[in-house]
């Protein structure tokens, strides 16, 4: 079992695969923004985050630069509906696993997942 965050202004994308990972036995948190992210890892440590590139406030990208600023190395998933290239090189640069088109598949996605934490903490 592992610790999934999932950072998404969606209430409906959050629900999503916040129901999804829990049904694969795993520990689901949520936030609606970058904010709230970074309340939560406060108390919250997690192996993975799922994290939209495009939400108010504080987006994707400097959410992720204040994760790394604290010298938090968990391993993040981005996400977005806008395939930027520059957003995405930008989180390359910060160190993401992989990026995501939205809308997602949610099988690929839940495999991707799987994998990622069967080889990091597995």
């Amino acid at each position: 079992m592992a610790k999934i965050l999932i950072v998404d202004d969606q209430l409906g994308v959050r629900r999503l695969l916040f129901e999804t990972f829990r049904e694969d036995q795993h520990k689901v948190e949520m936030a609606a923004n970058g904010v709230e992210a970074l309340q939560l890892l406060k108390s919250f440590e997690p192996d993975l985050i799922l994290m939209d590139m495009k939400m108010p406030g504080m987006n994707g990208l400097e959410t992720l630069g204040q994760i790394r600023a604290l010298g938090r190395r968990v391993g993040v998933i981005m996400m977005t509906a806008y395939g930027d290239t520059q957003n995405m090189e930008q989180a390359k640069d910060l160190g993401i696993l992989h990026y995501i088109a939205k809308p997602f598949d949610l099988f690929d996605l839940r495999e991707r997942v799987r994998a990622i934490l069967t080889t990091d903490i597995g």
